[in-house]
């Protein structure tokens, strides 16, 4: 393949991605994939009991902008940071804001919670809630960014931690998007992702649903790749945990994308048996100074 027909192609599924997930922000009732609990989007109530189920306490629940949380999660990469009063967090792919919001809260008012969004109505979304989020919290500290999690528009060593919620399989190439975590991170800085990965590769009839794709399903590479893309971005102590617990909920909730997922796979095989939400985390190399915002001390 050329590099110009693979950048066509890139173009062509990141396209995909940004006209699915600009139909779920402007459908403020289900997502793309209809009633359901589902990474491509879900009603109100639906949302909540996933995002309970993926251990976010009602608390932080409670205390989101209206319509934040659409729905869109695999996990909890907040919590898996152990993030820090004072420290710069950095969401990759941040829709309605449901994580910056949660984040900014953790990091206080010396820190920072940025998003990046690629997608104009979610990131209008996130923005309109930024009034509600300063009027809950007198926090000053979340802002929203238009760009590619390709071509993060932030500065480079920037970054004490990055996360990132069922988004980075999205991309039509994970491993500029490491490379860009890397760039951004400071010295010592970490990564906490939640994402979809592969146990197995997946049916040809599975990767050619545009349902799939925007489901965070079809875009989503082998365990093992993940990890290696990590490490040759330049990140250490990459660690990858499995939890196959998320596609069994999917199921169990009667998702419609997995419901069509199920017709599609071999016979007596089901969607827990190719797919898994992962937990990925690391860290920049280099020695960082051991205090919050990761100044000087």
């Amino acid at each position: 393949m050329s590099n110009n027909t693979l950048i066509s192609e890139q173009e062509k599924v990141r396209n995909t991605v940004r006209d699915g997930y600009a139909k779920i922000a402007t459908e403020t009732s289900s997502g793309c994939c209809g009633p359901g609990v589902s990474c491509c989007g879900s009603t109100p109530q639906e949302a909540e009991k996933l995002a309970r189920e993926l251990g976010y306490s009602v608390e932080e629940l409670e205390s989101l902008p209206e319509g934040a949380n659409m729905g869109l999660s695999c996990g909890n990469p907040a919590a898996l940071a152990a993030l820090k009063p004072g420290e710069v967090v950095l969401d990759l792919g941040s829709g309605g804001g449901f994580d910056v919001f949660i984040a900014g809260r953790k990091v206080g008012p010396t820190g920072r919670a940025i998003g990046v969004d690629m997608t104009p109505e979610m990131l209008g979304k996130a923005r309109a809630n930024v009034a509600a989020y300063r009027d809950q919290t007198s926090l000053n500290n979340a802002e929203f960014r238009l760009g590619e999690i390709e071509h993060l528009p932030v500065a480079d060593n920037s970054v004490d931690a990055i996360i990132s919620n069922c988004v980075i399989n999205l991309s039509p190439d994970k491993p500029q998007v490491w490379r860009e975590m890397a760039r951004v991170l400071k010295p010592g800085g970490r990564v906490a992702v939640s994402d979809m990965a592969l146990l197995r590769p997946l049916p040809a009839e599975v990767l050619r649903m545009v349902e799939a794709l925007i489901g965070c399903v079809a875009g989503a590479v082998l365990v093992q790749e993940t990890e290696s893309f990590a490490r040759a971005a330049g990140l250490a102590n990459v660690e990858v945990k499995i939890k196959p617990g998320y596609v069994e909920a999917m199921e169990s909730f009667e998702d419609p994308l997995y419901q069509q997922i199920v017709t599609a796979l071999p016979s007596g095989t089901k969607p827990a048996d190719f797919i898994a939400s992962i937990e990925v985390t690391a860290r920049k190399p280099g020695q960082s100074c051991g205090c919050a915002g990761g100044g000087c001390c």
